[in-house]
């Protein structure tokens, strides 16, 4: 398991995060990355409103609640921060931390792409569009939101969402 963090500066349609991205290739054992197995884990250590899809072609962000997006099947290249921002690649395993207001698409990915995603208690992802709101406004209802408790892969508290506390 490998452990990124990234800085993602606001964007002139999205407000992106003080709180660094958290990318944590091979998180799960390719084995063990299946949509019912992730869903397990992330509800076992706290994280809730789990779903499977893919991730939107479109960018996007929340201020409802904060992301962790775990990769299930396929592979895809998905964009983070805006145009300006970063691009990595997921595979079954690979788990993705997104603070609230940092925007994310997929930028290609192969038919058999599906992540689980789930939020911390208490919160959801609601979607705002790029440009669709105020970033004031954006900012204002993000700095509301708790920071989750436990990490979403481990259960630790805080495990991985320390650098959010750095």
């Amino acid at each position: 398991m490998q452990i990124e963090a990234e800085l993602l500066k606001p964007d002139h349609d999205m407000p992106n995060s003080d709180l660094p991205l958290i990318v944590i290739s091979e998180a799960v054992p390719s084995g063990e990355a299946t949509s019912q197995a992730m869903t397990a884990r992330f509800e076992r250590n706290g994280w809730q409103g789990t779903w499977t899809y893919t991730v939107f072609d479109y960018w996007h962000y929340h201020i409802e609640g904060h992301e962790v997006l775990g990769c299930v099947s396929g592979t895809a290249t998905v964009g983070l921060g805006g145009e300006g921002g970063i691009r990595i690649a997921m595979q079954p395993g690979d788990v993705v931390i997104i603070p609230a207001g940092v925007g994310h698409k997929r930028l290609d990915a192969d038919a058999g792409f599906q992540v689980v995603g789930a939020y911390p208690p208490g919160q959801n992802g609601a979607i705002t569009r790029a440009g669709e709101m105020d970033l004031e406004a954006a900012r204002r209802a993000i700095a509301a939101l708790s920071l989750p408790e436990t990490d979403p892969v481990t259960g630790e508290r805080p495990g991985a969402v320390a650098k959010w506390l750095d």
